[in-house]
């Protein structure tokens, strides 16, 4: 059994506006690219996990990295790429979703002509819900216009 505190869950339902969430930009560390990440719910002690709209430029993406308890990814604007280490560069598009297994080392971004944004569904264990790893290279995210063609 874990001794890290979740916060406290709301006690009364919690209503978010369109565009009220907490917005950041991503940082360099773990994105290339310009990426907004607009987060709507943290994880707290009786829903462990975050959900938040991340906005990709075209040709933005993610570090590789993992999640402890996995990620839900649902696509609800553009054209979108993602790669597990060792697979395919898979493109997924506005209204479809996918699930990154946990501890799964991928990245996720969008396609290199279009803008791409999803909402992300990501579990936390213990206050952690990812670990960043590399940048994906140009070499890695441009295989995807190489096998294209």
């Amino acid at each position: 059994m874990s001794d890290y505190e979740y916060k406290k869950a709301p006690e009364k339902t919690i209503f978010i506006k369109k565009g009220e969430g907490k917005k950041f930009k991503g940082s360099k560390e773990c994105f290339t690219g310009d990426v907004e990440v607009e987060l709507l719910t943290d994880a707290n002690e009786d829903s462990h996990f975050s959900v938040a709209y991340v906005t990709f430029e075209a040709g933005a993406r993610s570090a590789w990295h993992t999640h402890p308890c996995g990620q839900h990814l649902i696509v609800v604007e553009g054209i979108g790429l993602t790669q597990e280490e060792g697979g395919e560069i898979l493109e997924f598009h506005e209204g479809e979703a996918l699930y990154c297994p946990k501890d799964k080392k991928h990245w996720h971004g969008a396609s290199p002509d279009c803008r791409m944004k999803h909402i992300a569904i990501t579990g936390d264990k213990d206050g952690n819900n990812v670990t960043w790893l590399e940048h994906v290279s140009d070499e890695e995210y441009n295989a995807y216009k190489k096998n294209k063609k």
